[in-house]
């Protein structure tokens, strides 16, 4: 079992605080999601995590040995998958996968997964939101890091690739420990073990979709 630790997370905008002494923790074989309304800070997190933005305060640490922000990505220890593609549109599918993963054997978990080859034909631009999600996740989770981080994975996809994705994220769990945001909750909380809201800069435990009212991520009427 592998295991990330972040510690002491704080950032502000300004004047305006936006995570306050966050902690997380994660484990392979575990898949945790991350609630939280516009704004509370679920995609700052993770860029916090990756690298991507700098923190006023963070620690981070994989197996108890700390590593600093600027070592995340060459480390190789943690994937992150953004909400906007970082597929190459002008390449086709199947031009783009070897990019990825020269080695024969590793292209071909990609190529001979559910529903690629309906799409290995077309450009990255040209595919659907479902297609091109699933794509990105594919190539995310069969690289050698040992945990993965994806912002909003379901948003507007189609409920074909939900199911293919949730499936996927499953089988990836049994090797990797993965992180998730999204506002598509019936979707999160049907394949995750643990997860959090954000709120006023704090991170929350929460069991069931009732504490998501309780912390007010849900309101009745939605």
């Amino acid at each position: 079992m592998n295991l990330l630790e972040i510690t002491n997370i704080n950032k502000a905008f300004g004047n305006k605080t936006i995570l306050n002494n966050v902690n997380l923790k994660c484990k392979t074989g575990e898949i945790i999601g991350i609630f939280g309304r516009n704004g509370t800070g679920k995609s700052t997190l993770l860029k916090l995590i990756f690298g991507t933005l700098i923190a006023d305060s963070i620690l981070i640490k994989i197996n108890s040995k700390t590593i600093t922000q600027n070592n995340i990505i060459p480390s190789k220890t943690i994937a992150y998958l953004p909400q906007d593609t970082f597929l190459p549109k002008e390449q086709k599918v199947r031009a783009v996968i070897p990019l990825f993963f020269p080695d024969g054997d590793d292209q071909n978990k990609i190529f001979y997964s559910p529903q690629i080859s309906s799409f290995e034909k077309i450009k990255v631009g040209n595919l659907s939101l479902g297609q091109l999600r699933y794509l990105e996740i594919l190539i995310i989770g069969n690289l050698k890091h040992q945990f993965i981080m994806l912002d909003e994975p379901f948003s507007m996809i189609e409920p074909i690739y939900k199911d293919v994705i949730k499936s996927l994220l499953l089988e990836l769990k049994k090797t990797k420990g993965i992180i998730l945001t999204d506002h598509y909750y019936n979707d999160v909380l049907e394949i995750t073990d643990k997860n959090l809201v954000i709120k006023d800069s704090k991170i929350i435990e929460i069991i069931d979709e009732s504490d998501l009212m309780k912390y007010e991520y849900l309101r009745s009427n939605e």
